[in-house]
């Protein structure tokens, strides 16, 4: 099973869909006010007898969604739902629905706020093909439609583009599509694939490193390479900016010191290893006397992850991620 995000799941399912001859809307979430769960970005599609995939709302207003386009034809699906806002380009099929604090109440969103949705029509089999085969192969585009034109445009956005990922100015929505953040694993061991597993769900692009003999052979998550890099060089060409992690999960201070030498005086924002309080305390030691400043070393978070009681391989990396989507959220 491959895992992952939450649009390259939409983005595929909608490319499933239109191959087997279907139509259907992707709805974008492009403005949000009060408690909206969803942040502007996020994206859904629906097909024209009502199947959903993705969120807009976190479940409330989708099923309003469903039940609206089962009896919906063509471009008037935004009709049925509530109208389309004035202005908006109905007749060309794309049109924007404004959800007010009473009508998301109404719909079952409980806890109320606003949000503006766009519907685009989609057609043809090969309607979102590019876009498919680009996030599959971890690159990052940007694709920008022109309500007004119903124009779309790809092209590829730069690796540490951390700008404008979402932009809904006048009458163009662009969004940015493909890892943002990245995450830099050292060892290739059972630990390091649930991270890997959890990390990729949450649109991280992951990158795996361990010269140790055997390891990279046994390594099975597909479209995650194991880098013939040291991990100290690893860190260097791929984790040193404001966007990266560096995990060291080996548990061997031959390997997992390499590369905290590099990733701990680097811009990374969560710089982790494995091991029990007493071996954070030895490592720290070790790492004064081969250099690193005591500013530097402050930065490492040892042991790795939230304290939950994490015993097994898979609850260790569920609070690794738990703690690496708080700091990213920071």
């Amino acid at each position: 099973m491959t895992i992952q995000n939450c649009d390259q799941e939409v983005i595929q399912v909608a490319s499933d869909w239109l191959r087997a001859n279907h139509s259907l809307y992707l709805v974008t979430v492009v403005r949000t006010w009060g408690s909206s769960p969803r942040p502007v970005g996020s994206i859904a599609a629906v097909r024209e007898d009502g199947e959903l995939v993705g969120s807009v709302s976190g479940g409330c207003v989708e099923k309003q969604l469903v039940e609206s386009l089962n009896r919906a034809t063509g471009g008037r699906a935004a009709e049925h739902i509530g109208g389309p806002k004035a202005g908006s380009k109905a007749e060309r099929g794309i049109s924007t629905l404004h959800v007010d604090d009473e009508q998301a109440r109404r719909f079952g969103l409980a806890c109320g706020g606003e949000l503006e949705l766009v519907f685009e029509p989609i057609r043809g089999a090969d309607a979102l093909a590019e876009l498919s085969a680009a996030i599959d192969q971890r690159r990052r585009v940007r694709r920008t439609v022109n309500l007004n034109t119903g124009h779309v445009a790809l092209e590829a956005v730069g690796d540490t583009d951390s700008k404008n990922r979402f932009q809904y100015i006048d009458a163009t929505v662009s969004k940015v599509f493909g890892a943002h953040w990245r995450i830099l694993i050292i060892g290739a061991g059972q630990l390091s694939r649930y991270t890997a597993e959890f990390a990729m769900a949450l649109d991280y692009e992951v990158l795996v490193c361990d010269p140790r003999p055997g390891f990279k052979e046994a390594w099975r998550v597909a479209k995650v390479p194991v880098l013939d890099l040291s991990p100290d060089d690893a860190v260097l060409r791929y984790a040193t900016d404001a966007n990266s992690a560096v995990l060291a999960l080996t548990h061997d201070p031959n390997v997992d010191d390499l590369a905290l030498l590099e990733a701990l005086p680097s811009k990374a924002f969560y710089v982790g290893a494995l091991g029990s309080t007493r071996n954070y305390e030895k490592r720290k030691h070790r790492l004064l006397g081969l250099g690193l400043e005591q500013h530097e070393l402050d930065r490492l978070v040892g042991p790795v992850g939230l304290d939950i009681g994490s015993r097994s391989s898979a609850e260790i990396a569920v609070s690794i991620i738990a703690h690496l989507i708080a700091m990213r959220n920071k």
